[in-house]
């Protein structure tokens, strides 16, 4: 599997981003699909997961509300939907993809900046 990254960009607080993640290669419903992010000087940290099927969406404490992760099957693709962003949130965001029942995240995608200015 690979993935492939888009939507970073500069903004200013309180806009809005999506960030997008495209996969070649076979997925499963069971499979787990995430973002994570590190900002400069910190180590990286998760952001938001959910399994390819559709279930059980978790977000960090962070973000949680503001932030949604969401799929489409048929695109193969899936996404972070980013509101009311914050400077905090700049980083460089990664998607990730782990095979059922992996505990680790096998595949990574090349990373995205995302800028928030105020």
């Amino acid at each position: 599997v690979q993935l492939q990254a888009s939507g970073g960009g500069s903004v200013q607080t309180g806009d809005s981003l999506r960030l997008s993640c495209v996969a070649s290669g076979r997925t499963f419903s069971s499979s787990v699909v995430g973002w994570f992010r590190q900002a400069p000087g910190k180590e990286r940290e998760f952001v938001a997961s959910m399994l390819w099927g559709g279930q059980t969406a978790r977000y960090a404490d962070s973000v949680e509300g503001r932030f949604t992760i969401s799929r489409d099957i048929r695109k193969k693709t899936h996404y972070l939907h980013m509101n009311s962003l914050k400077p905090e949130d700049t980083a460089v965001y990664f998607c990730a993809m782990k095979g059922p029942g992996r505990n680790e995240y096998d595949y990574w995608g090349q990373g995205t900046q995302v800028t928030v200015s105020s």
